[in-house]
């Protein structure tokens, strides 16, 4: 199976910066894009960023500008770093891979389990 495991969530004050680590493993074939959703209380889960095999990004509009995604192929990892945080930022984070899994050829998201953020004013 194909697992992933975030980590760098945490509380911090509006203004301050964090990042989010996702290692992705397993019987991976492939993956193709990666990136990180997030989930407020009482809110639909929404796209933050995504990273393409080849390194292009995409972002959220109420991201751009702030945070950074990246990833290291050779390692199955992404990277989110995150700048001038704001309390509206403060959610759930969850990365995904869309990959294949070498054991059943199964393609499709998989899913960390989250790591909260919380930004206080």
């Amino acid at each position: 199976q194909v697992q992933l495991v975030e980590s760098g969530g945490g509380l911090v004050q509006a203004g301050e910066s964090l990042k989010l680590s996702c290692a992705a493993s397993g019987t991976i074939f492939s993956i193709n894009a990666m990136g990180w959703y997030r989930q407020a209380p009482g809110k639909q889960r929404e796209l933050v960023a995504t990273v393409t095999t080849g390194g292009s990004t995409n972002y959220a509009t109420s991201v751009k500008g702030r945070f950074t995604a990246s990833r290291d192929n050779a390692s199955n990892m992404t990277y989110l770093q995150m700048n001038s945080l704001k309390p509206d930022d403060t959610a759930v984070y969850y990365c995904y891979a869309d990959a294949r899994d070498s054991s059943n050829w199964f393609t499709g998201y998989y899913w960390g389990q989250g790591t909260q953020v919380t930004v206080s004013s």
